[in-house]
């Protein structure tokens, strides 16, 4: 039995006693999980990318196999309700193959309704959990993503098996050989549309397969945390390079980042701070602590470098109670990662689903959960010089401690931002990022 085989095999069977617990503590008998349906653009013939459920893909590593059911009872092979249409004008779902068809009894259908077929007796011990269907509109006794199962699945999904993390370890692997292709694209003075489709070839990926927009971003551009537009041409000179870039493996994601200067300038050095700053942040990691902890302790670090590189003459204590530090740094330093980018149940208290809100001062902070062992996170501290928080600074309280000569010298090359995925070890933490870019 190969290693895939062996970890997928520990991750179904693990997943399939919790869930069945919760199932009995909710009085169900089965959970019907529909991959998805395709949905399609209005007054056309065309249907917008298809993604799998998120649901569905935490027990298989289908990414793009729509109009599918899984049916999970209280014992046995989930039953794995597989569309495989006869289709001369798209390409079928492929024949099941692979670690993991010995895990489910498999009905391979061709039409719609025969997935009726094996679908549970109509009861109300049943839970329909993701979009429903015109078919699972025939289970009109199901409870419909119940409120209670649905929070306690998001919370035990912030940690991770052995199969999920290596399947997050390839992801960072085969992103981080995209990412360097597209940093020598970038030294070649290509365009952000050149440079986003150098990566997407060396991913081997479709742009509707990454696991988001991809964010290339040259020069002042940089300063939009999430700019997909990617220009034809290349700007006349060219200053700096920030990529936000991933890849989809077994159905979970990488969500990298990095900065890069054209020049060796004092933009450079800034990279390098923030490069420097970001493995400290990450070498400080304790299992137990709170992420909202490590994202304010952050901010302070931040605050070194914005005093060190004297853009603004303020004390670290001082940027971060006035808010100033927040203009520099205004997104969450990151989040939980799995299935799905922004992995859900990151704001919550307990296995309720009792909210766990950050606090006003830090009202984009994906994640307020404990970083408890086998828990994957993003750690993305940014720099960034945005025109409109920096304008409502010019007019403010603190406007005179501000270098705005340097500051308006630094726009030009818009921000920085550099991401790695780690995962909470007992007395460690696995860099995923780092030791992908550490193999190339």
């Amino acid at each position: 039995m190969s290693a895939p085989s062996i970890l997928y095999t520990q991750h179904i069977e693990d997943l399939l006693q919790r869930h069945r617990l919760l199932m009995q503590d909710n009085g169900l008998e089965y959970l019907v999980i529909p991959s998805g349906v395709p949905i399609g653009i209005y007054l056309d013939d065309m249907n917008y990318p298809f993604k799998s459920s998120f649901l569905f893909r935490s027990y298989l590593p289908l990414t793009e196999v729509a109009d599918s059911y899984l049916v999970i009872g209280l014992s046995g092979k989930p039953i794995l309700i597989y569309y495989q249409p006869v289709d001369f004008w798209h390409s079928p779902a492929s024949n099941p193959s692979g670690f993991w068809p010995e895990h489910f009894d498999i009905q391979v259908i061709t039409q719609f309704e025969q997935a009726l077929d094996y679908f549970p007796e109509n009861t109300d011990r049943v839970a329909l959990l993701g979009e429903p269907t015109r078919l699972t509109a025939k289970l009109d006794k199901a409870i419909h993503n119940p409120e209670k199962l649905l929070n306690a699945i998001a919370w035990q999904r912030a940690y991770k098996s052995g199969y999920e993390i290596e399947s997050m370890q390839q992801a960072n692997q085969q992103a981080a050989f995209a990412h360097h292709t597209a940093e020598q694209a970038f030294r070649q003075g290509k365009s952000e549309l050149q440079i986003h489709l150098a990566y997407l070839e060396a991913s081997g990926r479709l742009e509707h397969q990454m696991p988001y927009g991809n964010i290339v971003a040259l020069n002042h551009h940089a300063s939009i945390l999430h700019y997909t537009e990617c220009e034809a041409k290349a700007p006349s000179e060219i200053k700096s390079f920030l990529i936000d870039a991933g890849v989809t493996v077994n159905g979970y994601h990488s969500d990298i980042t990095r900065t890069y200067s054209y020049q060796q300038d004092e933009f450079a050095d800034l990279i390098q701070a923030m490069d420097e700053m970001q493995l400290a942040c990450i070498a400080s990691i304790k299992a137990g602590q709170k992420y909202l902890d490590l994202h304010i302790n952050a901010h302070l670090q931040i605050g070194e470098i914005i005093k060190q590189f004297d853009f603004v003459d303020m004390s670290t204590e001082a940027l971060l109670e006035s808010g100033i530090s927040a203009t520099f740094f205004p997104h969450g330093l990151g989040h939980l990662i799995g299935l799905q980018v922004h992995d859900v149940g990151g704001q919550f208290a307990d296995i309720s689903g009792a909210v766990n809100p950050p606090p006003d001062t830090h009202p984009f902070l994906r994640s307020t959960r404990n970083m408890e062992v086998d828990m994957a996170f993003t750690i993305e501290p940014g720099l960034y010089f945005i025109d409109s928080l920096l304008k409502a600074q010019r007019n403010g309280e603190h406007h005179q401690a501000f270098n705005w000569s340097k500051i308006e010298a630094f726009m030009p090359y818009g921000g920085i931002r550099i991401e790695d995925d780690i995962v909470i070890q007992e007395n460690a933490v696995l860099n995923m990022t780092r030791d992908a870019f550490a193999k190339l």
